[in-house]
């Protein structure tokens, strides 16, 4: 099966050979066995109808457990961004926070509002305070340090970085690693490493923050070649990437590029 991306009504067949694109009335339902990635909070627009402000959510459907993958900056924003989309926040079972900045899991109180049964991943360096606050919430909290299986084929990257620790989520598909970052505050270059080196698998397929707006172009360069180097096939930047950078990523991967933003609905095979 085809991987499918789809996106304000567009849906994109992801072949072996590129990418072939053809109309769709509307985003469908869930394909039979295929990822379903749903961007719920990004201060990039990809939707209309949706609210937009600073920060990173997703929803991963398709597995044995539904995930959401960060929680955004503003819990008012994230459960209307829910709503408008039709997601029932009940239907999370997993929650995973990739860093302790507020623009990554400000929205998580409002969401515990409306799902407390949920298990939260999160780096074991997470300030105890906040991790006591959430288990006083009603949520089951999971430390991560290691990189470790979730469940199924789903792993954490384990705690990344030196100043800012950051875990990504790592998902084995058919068609190879699918790698969730929240802001790659280690370096988009040396997750992708990791991933390999922990999985011995290529990774296939990028999204979520690349955090290189302020990258020197040299850098920059750099990070593009050795992405392309590792075999990284497709990416979907968006949040703290940088609109220029974003661009170059467009450039260097062609029709391997997918648009990502607020709204945006990614489908993978699983």
């Amino acid at each position: 099966m085809p991987a499918l991306i789809a996106s304000a009504g567009l849906v994109i067949a992801l072949m072996s050979g590129g990418l072939v694109g053809f109309a769709t009335p509307s985003v469908a339902g869930l394909h039979e066995g295929a990822l379903k990635i749903t961007v719920l909070f990004d201060n990039i627009a990809q939707v209309d109808g949706l609210q937009t402000d600073w920060g990173y959510a997703c929803l991963i459907e398709g597995l044995d457990q539904t995930i959401l993958f960060d929680s955004g900056a503003d819990g008012d924003i994230l459960m209307s961004n829910i709503d408008r989309l039709g997601v029932d926040a009940r239907k999370v079972d997993v929650i995973v926070l990739s860093h302790f900045h507020g623009d990554h899991t400000g929205g998580l109180r409002a969401f515990l509002q409306r799902n407390t049964d949920v298990t939260i991943y999160m780096p074991e360096s997470f300030p105890r305070a906040f991790q006591d606050e959430i288990r006083g919430l009603g949520a089951e909290v999971i430390t991560v340090q290691s990189p470790v299986r979730l469940f199924g084929p789903v792993h954490s990257s384990g705690e990344l970085g030196r100043q800012i620790i950051e875990q990504s989520l790592l998902i084995e598909t058919s068609g190879g690693l699918v790698l969730i970052t929240g802001c790659a505050h280690p370096g988009i270059l040396e997750i992708v490493r990791a991933a390999k080196g922990y999985l011995g698998q290529d990774v296939h397929f990028v999204t979520g923050g690349f955090h290189l707006m302020r990258t020197p172009e040299a850098d920059l360069q750099a990070v593009i070649a050795g992405l392309q180097n590792e075999g990284v096939h497709t990416l979907a930047p968006s949040h703290c990437t940088g609109e220029n950078v974003i661009a170059r990523f467009h450039a260097a991967w062609g029709e391997n590029f997918v648009a990502s933003g607020c709204g945006s609905v990614i489908e993978l095979p699983s």
